[in-house]
């Protein structure tokens, strides 16, 4: 599979905070070359909806889109995203398809219905003070590609998780509901197989990138242009060229769309070690993750 075939890439940093528009949500895309991202919707406030809209309808063919989420949760370490309990999904695409039809009323693709329902909930740490009777003591469950981002010296947190600055769960489960609507649309990499042509979704994980543009883990949030410019250069882009102050939703956007490009061409990226066809198939994988 030749792996440079795709001619855009475009990044989705993406929200899981409760209400219809995301100030957390910046979409940038550029086209194969050195040319800078650009920003979708510049200035606009985002809907997880009209994301979901903008990828089904309005993607430029042959995309590579990484999404800022999990795009699954733990499954190799106890054989089940829910151990114990009698339904719970055999794979990712039965689990985006169990948090969609729970959430199925809940306005704006949150999940509140999702993680309320009993059984469920017991695996959950949540606002409150209420943790989950199955909820891992610590940092929580965490899948495979996780433990592969830790060995790079990033710090994931679990999707399992939906509690402080750095918790993912929300983000990861609201996403999995704008896959289940892209389903035999848009496939998802490794949970489908890379196509021979069209767009193509990736999980990314933003400090990977940042890693890559020159910057520590630590230090990951670029909130300046001339900050983003200089990490720019480090991915063979031109310069964004933005002035002054810059929202760290914004920087992590463009700056991840910028290695997306300079990123797929490894073949390495594309085969981990680690990556079985079990893992692919129920916990995913975040591109980058070694």
């Amino acid at each position: 599979m030749r792996v440079t075939r795709f001619q855009h890439f475009a990044a989705i940093d993406w929200s899981g905070a409760a209400g219809e528009r995301q100030r957390g949500i910046a979409v940038a895309i550029c086209a194969a070359g050195d040319a800078a991202p650009a920003l979708i919707g510049a200035g606009a406030v985002w809907s997880r909806a009209r994301v979901r809209d903008w990828l089904r309808d309005d993607l430029p063919p042959d995309t590579l889109v990484g999404m800022d989420l999990g795009i699954s949760l733990p499954f190799a370490d106890a054989g089940a995203f829910f151990p114990g309990w009698t339904d719970s999904p055999a794979d990712a695409h039965a689990l985006w398809a169990l948090v969609d039809r729970m959430a199925t009323d809940d306005a704006h693709l949150a999940v509140t219905s999702f993680v309320d329902h009993p059984e469920v909930a017991r695996h959950f740490r949540r606002h409150g003070g209420r943790q989950g009777d199955r909820f891992v003591p610590g940092r929580g469950r965490m899948r495979v590609t996780e433990r592969a981002q830790e060995a790079i010296g990033c710090q994931p947190t679990s999707n399992f998780n939906l509690v402080g600055a750095a918790q993912v769960g929300k983000s990861s489960l609201t996403g999995m509901r704008v896959l289940h609507a892209l389903r035999g649309r848009i496939p998802v990499w490794p949970i489908d197989p890379l196509p021979a042509t069209g767009a193509m979704i990736c999980e990314i994980y933003t400090t990977i990138a940042a890693m890559a543009a020159g910057r520590t883990a630590g230090r990951s949030k670029i909130r300046t242009g001339v900050e983003l410019d200089t990490a720019l250069a480090h991915l063979h882009s031109r310069p964004f060229g933005h002035q002054g102050p810059i929202d760290d939703h914004t920087s992590d956007a463009v700056i991840t769309a910028a290695w997306l490009r300079h990123a797929a061409p490894d073949p390495a990226l594309w085969h981990p070690a680690l990556l079985t066809e079990e893992i692919a198939a129920t916990e995913g994988w975040t591109f980058g993750a070694r």
